[in-house]
C-alpha cells in the first residue's frame, strides 16, 4: 500500500478534477460515506466468518462487494445513476429494527453524492478498494490516513470546527482517566477524536473479551451536523467499534435541560464544544432563565454540570471569553464553582486551532459534587524555538509531558500557580455586602414611600370638595414623596449594581501567570480589590448622574 501522503494526495487529486467536489468539505463528506460502506463491508465479511446466523441489513445489490469491489465494474453514467437513484435513496430509508440497520439509516439520512463524473468516482473507489480493513497493517496505516483527512478539516473553512488536535484530545483523556465500567460521553463529538482516544485509553486497561464488550457499550456521542457525524461513525468503526449506534445525529442543546434524568448521567465527559458560534433562536429557552444565552459553548458548560454523575469528571476546551466574560457567563461560572471542583485550568498559547481560529483556548478539568476552593493554573508554553503553531507545525502530545509530571505532585513553578478562588469570592461578598445592605434599606424605604403615596392619593380623593388650601398642601406633599421615591429607587438600583459589580468581579477566572512579567501588569491579590473599587465608583457615579438628571428635568418641568 502506498504511504500515507501518497494515498491522500492520489485520492484528493482525482476528486479535484470533478466539478462537484470543489471544496474540502464536499470531498470529505463524499469520502466519509464511501469509507463507511467499505469498512462496513469488510466488517461484515468478518462477522460472516464468526457468526453463522449473521444477516446483513443491506440487500445484496447495495453491498460494497456487489457494486464497488470489481475494479472493472460499473462506471461512468451507469455508476452515477445507480448511486443517485438507488443506493443513497434506499440507504436513507433502510428498513429493519436491528442496530446495524439503524446505524446505516442514521449515517445516510443527510448524505449526498457530490461527484458529477462517474469515471472519476470509479477511480476513487478503486483506490479505496486497495485497503483491506480486516488486515491489521492496512487498518493501522489507514488510521494515520484518516487522522490526516480529519486534520485537513482545519483548512476546510466552515468544517474546521469539528477537528480537535490529537495532542489535545489525548492529553485531556489521559488526565480525566476514564476507567473500565465507567460511562463516557462527548455531547459535541465532531469527528470522534475524544471518543477514539477514550476507547484507546480503556483498551489499555482491558484484559478479557468481557472487557472489550464493556468498552463497546460504554461510550456515547451526539453531533449536530451530518458531515462530522458520518466521519465520526467511520472513525469509530475504523477503531474496532462494531456498531457505533450510540453516536446520534442531533442538536444536544435542543432538549430541555430539565428532561435529562438521573439515569442518563455519565461518569466522564470529554469534549470541545463549538465556540464563537450562536445557537438558533429558541434554543436558550431550554435552559433556566439565569443561564439563557445563545452562545453555544456557555450552554454546553451548563449541560455538562447537569449530566455528570456526582463524582463525575469532565475535561473540555473553552475559549478565553468564558473565563473573563460577564453577565450570564458570570452566573454560569458561579454555578460551576459552587457545584463542582474546578481544580485545573491549562492555558494554551495562540494558534493551537490555527488556521480555523486564532481564539486563545483553555483546558478545564473539574469534578462534580464539591465546591471549588483552589484552582491550579498551568501555562502551556510553546516548544523551544517555536513562536506559534500552524498546520505544518501543530501542537504535539510530547509537549504535555511537563504537565503530566506535575499533575500528581503539584507545586508552583514558572508555568504553574494556584489561586484561592473561594477566598476571592468570600472577600468580594464581604465588600459587596454593605452595598447590598444599603440597597435593601433603600428598597424598604421605597416600599414605605409607596404605601404613604397610596394613602395620600386616597386622602386627596376624599378631599375633592374640601378646603383648597388643604388639598394644595397634600398635593405638594404627594409631589415631595414621589420625588423621594424616585431618588430612593435609584439609590437601591445603584447600590445593588455596585454590590453586584464587586461580587461578580470575583468570577473573572482570567488569571495571568504571576511568574511571567510579560503576561500581566502585576499581582492578582493587589489588582482585584483595586478593580472592584473602580467598578463600585463607576456604578455610584452613574447613579448620581441619573439622579441629577432627574432633578434637572423635574425642575425644568415645574418652571414650564
Amino acid at each position: 500500500m502506498p504511504n500515507v501522503s501518497t494515498t491522500i494526495k492520489s485520492i484528493q487529486d482525482v476528486m479535484r478534477k470533478d466539478a462537484g467536489t470543489y471544496g474540502d468539505a464536499q470531498r470529505l463528506e463524499q469520502l466519509g460515506w464511501l469509507f463507511f460502506l467499505k469498512i462496513l463491508d469488510d466488517r461484515e465479511k468478518e462477522l460472516e466468518l464468526l457468526r453463522d446466523d449473521y444477516r446483513s441489513p443491506l440487500r445484496q445489490e447495495l453491498r460494497w462487494r456487489a457494486w464497488a469491489a470489481d475494479e472493472e465494474g460499473i462506471t461512468g453514467e451507469a455508476l452515477l445513476t445507480f448511486v443517485d437513484g438507488t443506493l443513497l435513496p434506499e440507504l436513507k430509508s433502510l428498513g429493519g429494527g436491528d442496530r446495524m440497520a439503524g446505524l446505516v439509516r442514521m449515517a445516510f439520512e443527510d448524505a449526498n453524492n457530490y461527484m458529477k463524473n462517474g469515471t472519476l468516482m470509479r477511480q476513487v473507489i478503486n483506490r479505496i478498494n486497495r485497503i483491506d480493513f480486516n488486515a491489521s497493517v492496512d487498518r493501522h496505516l489507514f488510521g494515520d490516513i484518516y487522522e490526516k483527512l480529519l486534520r485537513d478539516l482545519q483548512s476546510a473553512g466552515n468544517a474546521g470546527e469539528f477537528y480537535t488536535p490529537r495532542a489535545v484530545t489525548q492529553f485531556i483523556v489521559e488526565q480525566v482517566d476514564p476507567r473500565l465500567g465507567e460511562t463516557v460521553l462527548d455531547p459535541a463529538c465532531g469527528t470522534g477524536g475524544f471518543l477514539v482516544c477514550a476507547i484507546e485509553h480503556l483498551r489499555r486497561q482491558a484484559r478479557t473479551e468481557a472487557d472489550e464488550r464493556t468498552i463497546q457499550a460504554c461510550f456515547s456521542g451526539i453531533e449536530k451536523k451530518h458531515l462530522p457525524h458520518i466521519l465520526c461513525m467511520t472513525n469509530l468503526m475504523l477503531h474496532g467499534i462494531d456498531v457505533p449506534a450510540t453516536v446520534r445525529h442531533g442538536n444536544t442543546l435542543a432538549r430541555p435541560l430539565r428532561d435529562w434524568g438521573p439515569r442518563e448521567r455519565v461518569d466522564v465527559i470529554v469534549t470541545n464544544p463549538p465556540f464563537g458560534g450562536m445557537e438558533e433562536d429558541g434554543i436558550e429557552s431550554n435552559f433556566p432563565a439565569e443561564f439563557r444565552t445563545r452562545e453555544t459553548a456557555d450552554l454546553f458548560l451548563v449541560l455538562l454540570m447537569k449530566i455528570l454523575k456526582p463524582g463525575g469528571r469532565a475535561g473540555l476546551v473553552l475559549p478565553d471569553g468564558t473565563l473573563f466574560g460577564e453577565g450570564v457567563k458570570t452566573r454560569i461560572k458561579e454555578a460551576l464553582l459552587n457545584d463542582c471542583n474546578l481544580h485545573t485550568i491549562v492555558r494554551l498559547p495562540n494558534g493551537v486551532f490555527s488556521p480555523y481560529t486564532g481564539i486563545r483556548t483553555n483546558l478545564l478539568f473539574f469534578t462534580k459534587g464539591q465546591p471549588t476552593t483552589d484552582i491550579w493554573y498551568y501555562e502551556h508554553p510553546y516548544p523551544p524555538g517555536a513562536k506559534s503553531y500552524n498546520k505544518t507545525n501543530p501542537i504535539r502530545i510530547d509537549e504535555f509531558e511537563p504537565e503530566k509530571a506535575w499533575w500528581e505532585n503539584r507545586a508552583e513553578n514558572e508555568h504553574a500557580w494556584k489561586v484561592n478562588i473561594r477566598q476571592i469570592i468570600d472577600d468580594a461578598r464581604a465588600r459587596a455586602k454593605p452595598h447590598w445592605d444599603a440597597a435593601e434599606q433603600a428598597a424598604q424605604e421605597a416600599r414605605t414611600l409607596r404605601q404613604a403615596i397610596s394613602d395620600l392619593k386616597n386622602d386627596l380623593k376624599e378631599l375633592q370638595d374640601g378646603p383648597p388650601a388643604e388639598r394644595d398642601r397634600r398635593a405638594r406633599r404627594l409631589e415631595e414623596l414621589q420625588e423621594r421615591l424616585t431618588a430612593t429607587e435609584q439609590k437601591a438600583r445603584a447600590e445593588t449594581q455596585a454590590g453586584n459589580s464587586l461580587y461578580d468581579a470575583a468570577f473573572n477566572l482570567d488569571f495571568k501567570n504571576p511568574h511571567n512579567s510579560d503576561t500581566g501588569p502585576g499581582d492578582v491579590d493587589h489588582l482585584l480589590p483595586e478593580y472592584e473599587k473602580l467598578l463600585a465608583q463607576i456604578a455610584a457615579t452613574r447613579a448620581a448622574l441619573k439622579q441629577e438628571l432627574h432633578q434637572a428635568l423635574t425642575s425644568a418641568g415645574g418652571q414650564a
